[in-house]
């Protein structure tokens, strides 16, 4: 799986869980908060891509995580295992 596979994942999970949201608006370098996400929107965006992916990670490795190209690349760790 690429990192861009994984991207999509996450834009459509932000999709379904953020209203009045356009996927040409969600770039990778910006935070989910950025985009109008409060802190149940993102577990639950991080929560359906992690089931979609088929991914475990404990919450404590994601706190650092700032922008949805970091939480990819994090997603992209595990697959890498």
């Amino acid at each position: 799986m690429t990192r861009d596979e994984v991207i999509a994942v996450i834009k459509k999970n932000i999709l379904d869980n953020l209203e009045d949201l356009e996927e040409s608006s969600i770039d990778p370098e910006k935070s989910m908060k950025d985009l109008g996400a409060n802190s149940l929107d993102i577990i639950e965006v991080v929560s359906c891509s992690m089931r979609e992916l088929n991914l475990k990670i404990p919450r404590t490795e994601l706190a650092d995580v700032k922008t949805i190209g970091q939480l990819a690349d994090k997603f992209m760790e595990q697959i890498g295992k």
